[in-house]
This record gives C-alpha cells, sequence and structure tokens, in this order.
C-alpha cells in the first residue's frame, strides 16, 4: 500500500511539473526571431526553441506535442514577451509567421517601390530592380512577344502587402503582378492591347492631383495622340532621367532634350511602357476618357488643372499660373 502511495504521489508530482513547465509563461523579454524549416522534426524544433529562449525545456514541448494535434508549420516566428508552452505551440501551429506589411501608393514606380522594400528589411533595392528587369514573363499575357517590355513597370499593383522576411524579390513581385491580375480582371483588361491602358494610365496617375479631372487629363492625351501631337508631359522626362541615372530632383532644359524614348516632349506618342504604377481610378479613366476638344492642361495654385483647346488660350492659363506662384 505504502508503494502505491509512492507511485501515486510521484506520479503526481511529474503531472505538476510538467502542468508547470507547459503553462508556467517563459521566453524573452526583446524582440527574438526563430526559423522553422520545412520538415523540421519536433525534437529539432524544441532544441531550436529552446536554444533561442522561446520555452524553457524541450522535453517539456516533446511531451506537449504528444497530446496536441495538427500539423507545426514552418516560416519564421517573432517572440517577445514570456509566454506558456501552450501558446508558443498554438502559435506554430496555427502557422501564425512574422510578416512584414508595406503599403505601396498609387502613382509609385519600380525605384520608388525598391527603396520601400529595402527600408523595410525586405532585400536590397538593386536585387529588386534587377529582378522586376528579368521576370517579365510574369507579365507576358499583357504583352507583346515582338516588342518585350523592359521591367515590370505598371504592372505591380498599388495595396498594401504582407510578406516574410528573407524571401526572394521574385516572390514579391509575384504577389504584385497576381494582384494586378485581379484588377484586370475587374477591368476587363486582356492581351497585348492591355499595355497600352497600362502606359496611359501612368501617365495619368502621374499627372493628375484631383480624382474627377482624371477623364478630362485622358481625353487630352487621346486628343493629343490622335493629331500626333507630342504629349509633352513632365513626369515622362523624369522617368527617362530615372532610367540613366541621372535625375537630379528639377527638370533642366538637358532633361527635355533627353533622346529617351520615354521623353514625350521629343517623340510623340506614348511612351515605350509605363512609368508608374497605376490605381483603379486611372486605369477607368485610361479607358473612358472624357470627349472635349481640349489639348492642353496646366496646373494651377491650388493644384487643380486648367484646360484649354487652343494654345493661346493655354499660354494665358499659364502665364496665370505663373503669376500666382510669384505671389
Amino acid at each position: 500500500m505504502k508503494f502505491l502511495l509512492t507511485l501515486l504521489l510521484l506520479a503526481l508530482i511529474a503531472a505538476g511539473c510538467a502542468y508547470w513547465l507547459v503553462t508556467a509563461p517563459f521566453g524573452p523579454s526583446k524582440e527574438t526571431f526563430v526559423q522553422i524549416a520545412p520538415h523540421t522534426g519536433t525534437e529539432t524544433l524544441a532544441i531550436t526553441l529552446e536554444s533561442s529562449g522561446v520555452i524553457r525545456s524541450r522535453y517539456g514541448f516533446e511531451l506537449l506535442r504528444l497530446f496536441k494535434k495538427g500539423t507545426l508549420k514552418a516560416g519564421e516566428y517573432r517572440f517577445d514577451q514570456p509566454v506558456p508552452m501552450t501558446e508558443v505551440y498554438r502559435k506554430i501551429a496555427r502557422g501564425d509567421v512574422y510578416t512584414v506589411a508595406i503599403t505601396i501608393p498609387e502613382g509609385y514606380n519600380i525605384f520608388d517601390i525598391a527603396q520601400v522594400i529595402e527600408s523595410e528589411g525586405l532585400g536590397k533595392r538593386d536585387d529588386f530592380l534587377a529582378a522586376a528587369r528579368s521576370h517579365t514573363e510574369l507579365i507576358a499575357e499583357w504583352t507583346d512577344p515582338a516588342n518585350p517590355p523592359a521591367s515590370l513597370e505598371g504592372f505591380l499593383f498599388p495595396d498594401t502587402y504582407h510578406f516574410a522576411r528573407h524571401i526572394p524579390p521574385t516572390t514579391i513581385l509575384t504577389a504584385m503582378v497576381r494582384r494586378f491580375r485581379q484588377a484586370s480582371q475587374q477591368l476587363n483588361l486582356a492581351g497585348p492591347e492591355a499595355n497600352r491602358t497600362v502606359i496611359l494610365a501612368s501617365l495619368i496617375e502621374k499627372e493628375v492631383a484631383v480624382p474627377g479631372e482624371r477623364p478630362l487629363v485622358a481625353g487630352v492625351f487621346e486628343n493629343r495622340l490622335a493629331k500626333n501631337i507630342p504629349l509633352a508631359t513632365d513626369p515622362t522626362v523624369i522617368y527617362a532621367a530615372l532610367l540613366d541615372k541621372r535625375w537630379r530632383g528639377t527638370i533642366y532644359a538637358s532633361d527635355l532634350r533627353n533622346p529617351s524614348p520615354y521623353n514625350t516632349y521629343v517623340h510623340a506618342g506614348l511612351p515605350p511602357g509605363p512609368i508608374c504604377n497605376a490605381g483603379i481610378a486611372s486605369f477607368r479613366a485610361a479607358l473612358n476618357p472624357a470627349k472635349t476638344d481640349y489639348l492642353y492642361f496646366v496646373s494651377d495654385a491650388a493644384g487643380h488643372s486648367r484646360f484649354a483647346a487652343s494654345l493661346k488660350e493655354h499660354n494665358a492659363n499659364v502665364n496665370t499660373y505663373r503669376k500666382a506662384q510669384q505671389h
């Protein structure tokens, strides 16, 4: 009888210790990351968690694994405060991996996006740009194989994304193009002819500050294209300078003379590719331009655009704008 009582007491002590191991809070007080590779076994995972200071005992974790169901998922996990081992287990079973949220505003070009990627610790700027130029097969369905695009510019849809750290830039680019595909289905954009709309939408995105003016600006561009008048839009000059790695923050006379095919002061027609990544509103304007006789527009001091059908009227609007700038 005494022996049985001793066994019972030992069992109770063991159970109490096990309960304490898995329920008593433990862990780091500062940010700690643990990377779990695919197909990692429970023993290896437990050792990794223990050596990282996330759990008190690898044996307690292995014991917990005997009683819990579910699959422990690979990925990077973030721990920053003591928690019960049961919570650590649940986090990994849920696949609650650590991700970085980035927001890409409408009108950002690949250079802007690359800087965001680097600033948020998701990779190097130059690696992202190189991948954006070398993986144009991602947008083959919207481009002409006889005239392949120089990069994924225009097809990286503005949105908020969540990415795990240490992922290759191609994974980021694929997610952004996938989001563009969803938008293209919503807009009924399909085939190589969609590329023209993407280019036009990018110009509208860069030129318009007031949302309601997008269709009017689209109409101006279409009217100038129909008459073979150069679009003469500053954002294309800036983009040409960016491509040449000589953008100095201000448009100089030499920039206006730049022979780049993106310079719409020198070349009539649309540039060979988009100059930024436009949002839905600019795409809708590109698809439904306003029907007017306007051929010109210039921004006023309040950020609105003043439209004109004749050069004389346009020059008067420009003079009004310059006078307002002087006061």
